[in-house]
């Protein structure tokens, strides 16, 4: 009788915990792995389009092929996220719920190929420099895939509220933790400058809320708002997923986005997901540059693209590097670093009147050339005086287009290099995807010329005409129809007898010649003692230029058309 009595206590006690717990709500471990929330705003990186991505230089120059990723798109379950999440080597808790497996499914789902460029950009190059950073400061190393919430692995993405760079740092937050942003220079977008404030700025967020889940929420929507909503939750509460509904709708999206990436990143192989396989991976140094100097001058004597530089050097905005301000840090492949050192002075002498920048102006002084092509300066049209002339009076610029048949062993950036145009031109006007050419492929080549008219005659604008470039030739120059051919014969008389030294320099080549001084490559050629297929000329050198008369050719010159 005794013994029932006790029994009855008993279940009496445990019935009333059990009721005091459910009406006390649920505890925190069941709101992490059992939240849901259909109001969440995900980060704009799941709406950066594939194929902007795609278009970075390194994945379209280095790349060996297409996506690697399964026809069918293979998803887990619950059980599987949480127990694979629960294996992670992280400092950071990362559990489980709805709202994280909605994430992951996301990436796993219609965003699988935007995850196999990512693995490619990462692994291959930007994770070296997010690790180094991370572990300067002493960060868990999970952090590294931050970037992929913010920008997908995207240097020059700008949200709509104007946050920049692989970090997505606001102008003010990164000007106050001391990057430099200005109309030449926007350190948001280095790799390795942001990747370091980056560090230093979560690691001040830690200290502030020691739990990493807060330090994440406050990166994404500042202090300010986290402990608006610490506040707001009352009771002393210090958890993430305590104040979660007290948090902008962003922000409630941002940790379990956080999350889903560390686990797709870390098990894509498992849903058939592979990185883009690159042929070889970029090894990269850097050189100090005290000088102010353009991308267009390291290019043409390093034979570096354009293209190459900026995706290696995205905080330049303006392709100058302002180097008479202060030094900065340039970064080419290892390989060109001793290059450009050894080739410096000729760097900044190359067009060096046309990247001049002035230091003093006297109003109604028209500008001068301050490089060390003095010659160039005289032939060409200064660009910020609407009232000068060239020595020859000149007309527009008109686009004159040809068509280059490809020669055994030609590759598409030696052709360019011929017409002074760039590669990415050429393959946006032939709609060639890859860039590669093969022996007998017709190029349609756009380059900018202007026909200069003679001292009687007003300028005329030329017709833009199609020249043919044959395989049996090494050069030829496009022939310009104009509707007036007013030109006395005493004036033709004297071309006849005027010859033209021209001391060779960087960036010269026949063709370029033959269009700036109005005659053929085959005539400078001749002039020169020089066989047909002899195209090679050397710094220094003196070449006899002749008349346009002379070689049969009307008057006219080109300009390499400006990036």
């Amino acid at each position: 009788m005794k013994f029932m009595t006790i029994k009855k206590i008993y279940i009496t006690a445990m019935t009333g915990i059990m009721a005091l717990a459910a009406s006390a709500g649920p505890s925190i471990l069941d709101v992490k792995h059992t939240k849901t929330d259909d109001n969440i705003v995900p980060p704009e990186s799941f709406e950066i389009k594939t194929r902007e991505l795609q278009e970075n230089f390194y994945l379209k120059n280095y790349g060996a092929g297409d996506a690697q990723i399964s026809s069918e798109a293979k998803m887990g379950n619950p059980k599987e996220y949480e127990e694979l999440l629960s294996r992670l080597p992280v400092e950071i808790e990362m559990p489980y719920n709805q709202i994280v497996g909605k994430y992951i499914e996301m990436y796993l789902g219609k965003r699988r190929d935007l995850v196999s460029n990512m693995l490619a950009l990462h692994n291959n190059y930007y994770s070296d420099i997010f690790i180094e950073e991370l572990e300067r400061q002493g960060l868990p190393l999970e952090l590294q895939y931050l970037p992929v919430i913010e920008s997908a692995m995207n240097p020059n993405a700008v949200s709509r509220a104007g946050a920049a760079g692989l970090w997505q740092f606001m102008p003010a937050t990164a000007t106050g933790l001391g990057m430099e942003v200005n109309s030449l220079v926007d350190e948001r977008r280095d790799p390795r400058v942001s990747s370091r404030y980056a560090a230093t700025y979560l690691k001040q967020l830690y200290n502030i809320y020691n739990d990493w889940s807060l330090a994440i929420a406050a990166y994404n929507c500042g202090p300010g708002n986290v402990n608006k909503a610490l506040r707001r939750a009352g009771g002393g509460k210090k958890d993430y997923w305590e104040i979660y509904d007290y948090l902008l709708p962003e922000t409630r999206g941002y940790v379990p986005t956080f999350i889903a990436a560390n686990y797709v990143m870390n098990y894509h192989n498992r849903y058939g997901i592979k990185p883009v396989v690159v042929k070889s991976k970029l090894v990269t140094d850097t050189v100090q540059v005290n000088d102010r100097v353009h991308f267009n001058q390291i290019s043409s004597v390093l034979d570096i693209p354009v293209e190459e530089i900026r995706m290696l050097n995205p905080q330049f905005r303006k392709d100058i590097i302002p180097g008479d301000n202060h030094p900065y840090n340039l970064v080419l492949p290892s390989q060109q670093c001793l290059s450009y050192i050894m080739s410096q002075n000729e760097i900044l002498a190359c067009d060096a009147d046309k990247y001049s920048h002035r230091t003093y102006v006297e109003p109604g002084t028209p500008r001068q050339s301050t490089g060390l092509d003095n010659q160039l300066a005289a032939e060409c049209q200064t660009q910020n005086a609407d009232g000068n002339t060239d020595i020859n009076t000149a007309v527009p610029d008109s686009v004159v287009r040809k068509i280059h048949n490809v020669r055994r062993g030609e590759n598409l950036r030696d052709i360019a290099k011929l017409y002074g145009v760039s590669a990415t031109d050429v393959k946006r006007w032939n709609n060639l995807r890859r860039g590669k050419v093969k022996e007998g492929d017709r190029l349609v080549i756009e380059v900018y010329e202007k026909v200069l008219a003679d001292a009687s005659t007003k300028p005329t604008s030329p017709t833009t005409v199609t020249t043919v470039v044959k395989e049996d030739k090494k050069e030829s120059t496009a022939r310009t129809k104009s509707s007036k051919k007013t030109a006395s014969a005493k004036k033709k008389r004297q071309q006849q007898q005027r010859t033209t030294t021209h001391t060779v320099k960087s960036g010269d080549n026949l063709d370029k010649l033959a269009r700036r001084y109005g005659t053929t490559v085959a005539a400078i050629q001749q002039a020169n003692g020089m066989s047909k297929g002899t195209t090679r000329i050397n710094i220094g050198q003196k070449i006899k230029i002749p008349s346009a008369a002379k070689s049969g050719t009307k008057k006219k010159s080109g300009r390499r058309r400006r990036r």
